[in-house]
């Protein structure tokens, strides 16, 4: 049975934090869901290239996914705006599932609470509110919480996820057949 992952989207999403690492889930075979927060199916990432999330956030059982995955950008602002993001994180580790977050989606895991005392990493630009980020990790994996640093690390943060997921020999097939 293949793992499920939950991924937010908004407007203001960062593309290749979000896309990399969904398309090496899917070609591990994991099933990633790319679910809207806002009332609109097509979703307009910061560089104005647009994505179709495949639901509604409020229209999915969030209980059956094994990990929550939250992308970067601008859109993080909206993200920590809207209460859903920071309890749906909180409610998947407290489950014993993953959650995954990069760039500035690491605040979404400090609003729910789950960075106190923890390893972890984020964009350079969260570090006065996350002043124990690890700047020199591409990928910090600490239980269930796996953070990353940004755009240029999401192959990566991409391939670690497909590792926790699908399996070592999976993730490293994946990135044979990407020349990773």
């Amino acid at each position: 049975m293949s793992k499920c992952v939950l991924c937010l989207l908004t407007d203001g999403f960062e593309e290749i934090e979000t896309v990399t690492p969904v398309d090496l889930l899917r070609r591990a075979g994991a099933e990633v869901v790319l679910a809207a927060l806002g009332g609109r199916l097509l979703v307009a990432g910061r560089c104005g290239i647009t994505l179709q999330a495949d639901a509604f956030l409020d229209d999915l059982d969030t209980s059956a996914f094994d990990m929550l995955f939250i992308p970067g950008g601008p859109a993080v602002k909206a993200l920590r705006q809207d209460d859903r993001p920071a309890v749906l994180a909180q409610s998947f580790y407290e489950a014993g599932k993953f959650v995954a977050a990069i760039c500035a989606g690491p605040l979404i895991l400090h609003d729910a609470g789950l960075l106190a005392g923890r390893r972890h990493t984020a964009h350079d630009s969260t570090y006065d509110e996350l002043p124990f980020a690890e700047p020199e990790e591409e990928v910090v994996m600490d239980g269930r919480l796996i953070t990353s640093r940004g755009a240029g690390t999401a192959l990566p943060f991409g391939l670690a996820l497909a590792a926790l997921l699908c399996g070592k020999e999976e993730a490293d097939k994946v990135a044979l057949a990407i020349m990773a």
